[in-house]
């Protein structure tokens, strides 16, 4: 593969496994859940959350378009259904329809809600699942272990980040990325049509 087109797929991948995760998007919820905690804990439950999060993407990455394979489901097939879902999210997202935070508050910090669904959730998973389809396993991979990198980073300096930003900023921030996300899902539901 030539390298200006081994570029262009990572960072095609990176983008869209960012857009997806959206870390800036999610400090208020991650603001509002440790408000309370001292920096060691905060940095704790991050560290815990990245670690869950990066074996949970793993796992995707590996046996995500085996498991489609087991049950017969086509990739276009699955173009168009994770389309729809990333839509959905995307639609939220924009709109302001974002409930986990008050969910959020019933769990426990590291596992849920950190690790799923705010660093892999739904979105980062179909995301995972169409990119390994399109370019193998080896640049998504790369693509999600720094996006995982960047998130630990972002979610570390999670205080003076939202003090930077505020709620508004990184609210702002989501919408945007939500909106992304939301044309990405137009386009896979369009290559998916195309191929079915």
């Amino acid at each position: 593969m030539p390298l200006e087109f081994a570029v262009s797929d990572f960072l095609k991948a990176f983008f869209a496994i960012f857009v997806a995760m959206d870390a800036i998007g999610n400090l208020p919820i991650l603001y509002v859940l440790t408000k309370k905690l001292s920096a060691k804990e905060r940095n704790k439950n991050v560290d815990k959350a990245i670690f869950i999060a990066a074996i949970l993407l793993l796992a995707f990455l590996l046996f995500g378009t085996g498991i489609l394979g087991y049950f017969g489901i086509s990739f276009n097939s699955f173009r168009v259904a994770g389309g729809l879902v990333l839509l959905i999210i995307g639609l939220r997202i924009v709109l302001g329809l974002r409930l986990i935070e008050e969910r959020a508050k019933k769990y426990e910090l590291a596992a849920v809600p950190l690790a799923t669904p705010l660093i892999v959730g739904p979105a980062v998973i179909t995301v995972t699942i169409l990119l390994v389809s399109e370019f193998g396993f080896v640049i998504p991979l790369i693509a999600a272990i720094a996006n995982l990198i960047i998130s630990w980073m972002i979610l570390h300096q999670t205080e003076l980040l939202f003090k930077i930003l505020g709620r508004q900023g990184s609210e702002v921030i989501a919408r945007i990325m939500g909106l992304i996300l939301t044309a990405l899902a137009v386009e896979f539901i369009r290559q998916g049509w195309v191929g079915l």
